[in-house]
């Protein structure tokens, strides 16, 4: 029960000051007209009585219900808490303080005085484990949310177990209470942290790409007092070149892009003795490889009505760079027309497969014989092509069957197949056989036809021409009547080979029989040719949203079972991947760190950066109080290092007062409370205060007129 006088005036504040004023005019009058102090005195009593009644005291007694104060406790559990030992001292002075303040919270007798409230923050704010967005740490964020249900007059104060390395520091800028960090980690600490200033987002296939970083040192400098630091340069996991720098000095590196699609980079500086982490030593961003101009050389041996299908499909392609030579006569026809009314330029034969040979990406032969246009030197120029990285597409038609036949040259030397010299020409539907299936180049085509299959029969149109030939290396994709090769790929050293025995491919493109899905299947065919790697067929490619990276498994042999993940810290898990379609294999994980992860799956391998490598957690892990200094001092609070002063006791003390001492820091007592009940109470009636006030003035009237 507590017990105080408040007014309850019968009139406005205003009125009461106006007579209060007319009264103090009174008396001041009577001061200067020298009248009787006796009387002048109970006049102003008088006058007080009056004010005071309608003033209208009352006595407030109130029940009250003491409230506990709050304490919070906030841990920092963060990414850059894993470093040395700082788990194990956060663990200790966690579970010591957490005890003596529960202690305290258990000490009143009654209703507690006391409330304690743990807060525990991991990457970003958010709990602890799996990959988040690159938000740092969070301490006074948590610790703001926490503030906001409890009233400012209940806060006794703040203890945080912490490295130091917040990044909101200014967020609680007038806390209602002292603000203590206790601190993990060593002072003096050292470390080195590899930037990244600038690096290409796209790059040409086959050109370099330039990008700069500097090494800069935090903390303590380095024991040994080294300046020079090795860099190690990875693409897609593998080291391509090394290089020295200086602390603090910005390096240009180039990097061929050796590729289409992503090429992953790693910069790493090999780290020093006594550095804290290795975290902060890497580098990853991806490169998008594009190329320039896609430049193929169309050679078509005679016009026919498949030759328009061809150039059609290349020229509709706005990365392709399409050269294309139709022979209309060979050089040995004499014939009396004139060359002008036949073409505008001569054929560059010794230009085109010899000079510049090695400039094209892709060689298609359309129905192309043998009529002295290319010597066998040129030939033997275009296999060698092959070998070194070149890609050729034969689309035979019937002379690959005779004695003009390219089987007759030395391109057979990298071809998959070898002409039997029959010609079948009887209808049929193209069929996809099981390894075309599995095949990114066929893969889903029979989903494209124009109707859907009947029997076992393709819902596309028939073909009528098929060249009979013999498969001696390669993958078959499609095949003809009684499953004879129709489309069949290989690879020849560095390049790749496609023949395709047939030149009715442009009867879907004609809409015969309602066609079928010749331009995409010609489109994927050039690509896979050019070496695009969204059409590799066996391959290992890993995507990431977030922290869940999505892992996908192509093969056209086998059916591999398990990929294995390695971490940045080295762990390494192995996961089922469960078949999701012919030739396709997936596997989802959640990644608890952030940083270059590694897969594995038979002999492919590829790496994915989920999050940043090295993440703002990292940027710098020294341990320090400065960070959070101002914020101590704003709220008389303070800092305490776990490794030379241990874990501090705690003590409860008078709000206003110093919150720390020798190995102690302090809680305010705020005595909040909620009131439960109230009474008022007139300490006197109305007219006993006129009653009285009238008596003193009647005698100061007896007293002044005698």
């Amino acid at each position: 029960m507590a017990t105080s006088i408040v007014f309850s005036p019968l009139v406005p504040w205003t009125v009461i000051a106006a007579l209060g004023l007319a009264g103090l005019v009174t008396i001041a009058l009577g001061l200067v007209c020298g009248a009787r102090p006796v009387g002048l005195s109970l006049r102003t009593l008088g006058f007080a009585l009056i004010l005071g009644a309608l003033a209208n005291p009352v006595l407030l007694e109130e029940l009250r219900d003491p409230l506990p104060d709050v304490a919070f406790l906030v841990i920092d559990e963060s990414s850059s808490q894993s470093v040395r030992d700082r788990r194990a001292q956060t663990a200790e002075a966690a579970a010591a303080l957490g005890a003596e303040l529960r202690a305290l919270a258990d000490a009143g007798e009654g209703a507690p005085d006391f409330e304690l409230r743990e807060i525990r923050v991991g990457d970003g704010g958010g709990p602890v484990g799996g990959a988040r967005a690159d938000a740092g740490t969070r301490l006074l964020t948590a610790l703001s949310e926490a503030v906001e249900d409890v009233d400012a007059d209940r806060v006794a104060g703040a203890i945080l177990i912490t490295d130091g390395r917040t990044h909101d520091p200014d967020l609680m800028a007038g806390f209602p209470g002292p603000v203590h960090t206790v601190l993990t980690g060593e002072p003096g600490e050292f470390d080195r942290r590899l930037a990244l200033d600038s690096a290409p987002a796209f790059g040409l296939v086959g050109e370099e790409a330039t990008i700069t970083a500097h090494v800069e040192e935090l903390g303590a400098p380095s024991p040994d007092g080294g300046r020079l630091v090795d860099l190690v340069v990875s693409v897609d996991g593998v080291k391509v070149a090394d290089k020295v720098t200086r602390v603090g000095e910005t390096v240009s590196i180039p990097i061929e892009i050796a590729h289409g699609g992503a090429n992953v980079v790693e910069l790493t500086a090999v780290p020093r003795p006594g550095e804290l982490t290795d975290r902060n030593n890497s580098a990853v961003f991806s490169v998008n490889g594009v190329r320039d101009r896609l430049r193929v050389l169309l050679v078509s041996g005679e016009p026919h009505p498949g030759e328009r299908t061809w150039r059609n499909l290349l020229k509709a392609d706005p990365s392709v760079d399409l050269v294309h030579f139709t022979i209309l006569r060979p050089p040995a026809k004499q014939d009396g027309v004139p060359v002008r009314e036949l073409s505008l330029i001569a054929f560059p034969t010794r230009e085109l497969f010899q000079e510049k040979i090695g400039e094209f990406d892709l060689i298609i032969f359309d129905r192309y014989r043998r009529r002295g246009v290319l010597p066998t030197t040129y030939l033997r120029n275009i296999s060698q092509y092959v070998r070194e990285g070149g890609a050729v597409l034969i689309a035979s038609g019937p002379t690959f069957a005779g004695v003009e036949s390219l089987a007759r040259t030395p391109l057979i030397e990298v071809s998959p197949v070898r002409p039997t010299a029959d010609v079948i020409t009887e209808g049929y539907a193209p069929e996809i056989s099981e390894n075309g299936a599995r095949h990114p180049v066929t893969a889903g085509l029979d989903r494209l036809a124009p109707r859907p299959a009947e029997n076992g029969v393709p819902g596309w149109g028939r073909w009528f021409r098929l060249i009979d030939v013999t498969q001696v290396s390669g993958r078959t994709l499609m095949t003809g009547p009684e499953e004879k090769p129709l489309l069949v790929l290989d690879r020849v050293e560095d390049g790749r080979v496609a023949v395709l025995a047939s030149d009715h491919a442009w009867l879907w493109t004609r809409g015969f029989e309602g066609g079928g899905p010749q331009a995409e299947m010609l489109r994927r065919l050039a690509h896979w040719l050019m070496k695009e790697p969204e059409l590799e067929e066996d391959a290992l490619v890993a995507e990431v949203d977030g922290a869940r990276v999505s892992i996908l498994r192509r093969a056209v042999e086998g059916e591999p079972s398990e990929v294995t993940v390695e971490a940045p810290s080295g762990e390494s898990v192995t996961l089922p991947l469960a078949e999701a379609g012919p030739g396709v294999w997936r596997a989802t994980f959640e990644a608890a760190e952030q940083g270059l992860h590694r897969f594995r799956s038979d002999a492919l391998t590829t790496v994915a950066a989920v999050g940043p490598p090295a993440p703002k957690e990292f940027e710098n892990p020294v341990a320090s109080p400065e960070p959070l200094a101002k914020l101590a001092a704003e709220t008389k609070g303070s800092a305490t290092w776990l490794s030379e002063e241990g874990v501090p006791g705690i003590r409860r003390i008078r709000e206003g007062r110093s919150a720390d001492g020798r190995g102690w820091v302090g809680l305010w007592r705020r005595e909040a409370y909620a009131v439960r009940d109230v009474s008022l109470s007139p300490l006197a009636p109305a007219w006993a205060f006129m009653l009285l006030a009238g008596l003193l003035l009647l005698g100061a009237w007896r007293v002044e007129g005698r």
